[in-house]
């Protein structure tokens, strides 16, 4: 939206002071938006990776576990 900026309007003055901090808000949002669509696809992705270790945790039995029932070598 332009409006004159040389008018003395209180209006004018008010709406291109909102107008611009509409600009300015907008250009935040896109950086956080932008933000957000890197961050939050690898999160889901460890998160995906975290519950799937996790389960085969339960159906495998825990890393002590196997340890522990691993032949061990004597050594001479």
């Amino acid at each position: 939206m332009v409006l004159p900026e040389d008018s003395d309007n209180a209006v004018v003055d008010a709406l291109n002071k909102i107008h611009e901090a509409l600009e300015d808000n907008n250009s935040v949002l896109t950086r956080i938006a932008n933000h957000y669509d890197g961050v939050v696809p690898v999160m889901t992705r460890n998160a995906k990776r975290v519950e799937k270790a996790h389960v085969e945790s339960e159906s495998n039995g825990s890393l002590l576990d196997i340890f522990k029932s691993a032949p061990r070598e004597q050594g001479n």
